[in-house]
């Protein structure tokens, strides 16, 4: 992790044997040796704990990104629909409502309507416009 080889460790022992003294050095090789220990699980747990956020927000992204997606389909089906309705309906199976049945298939019968209906189709071009 340091990089320390065994010639920087010998010099650290011997330094450190003669500032401290041989009556304190294993005293204070143990309190280093629990400070080191205390610090790396703290350091453990900090990297665990921060794993556990990304991946929260991992989930949190891909939730949003699904929702996003669910109306990115109804926007498409929409245009699509309002661009060829005839085509989409053949496409998902709708048939809209069934048609009413002419008024003289109940029985009742008026002068009014009898006269057939007309539809209104908008006009389509003749093959002599075309240019």
């Amino acid at each position: 992790m340091f990089d320390i080889g065994f010639f920087e460790l010998l010099v650290i022992a011997i330094v450190s044997l003669v500032i401290i003294g041989p009556e304190r050095l294993p005293e204070t090789v143990r309190s280093v040796s629990l400070w080191i220990g205390r610090l790396k699980r703290s350091l453990r747990e900090t990297r665990s704990e921060i794993e556990k956020q990304i991946g929260a927000d991992d989930i949190r992204r891909q939730l949003h990104n699904e929702e996003i997606m669910r109306n990115l389909e109804a926007t498409r089906r929409d245009i699509e629909e309002a661009v060829d309705p005839e085509r989409t309906k053949r496409m998902h199976g709708h048939y809209g409502p069934p048609p009413e049945e002419p008024m003289h298939a109940h029985g009742e019968q008026t002068g009014a309507s009898s006269a057939p209906e007309q539809r209104n189709e908008p006009a389509r071009p003749h093959d002599s416009d075309k240019s």
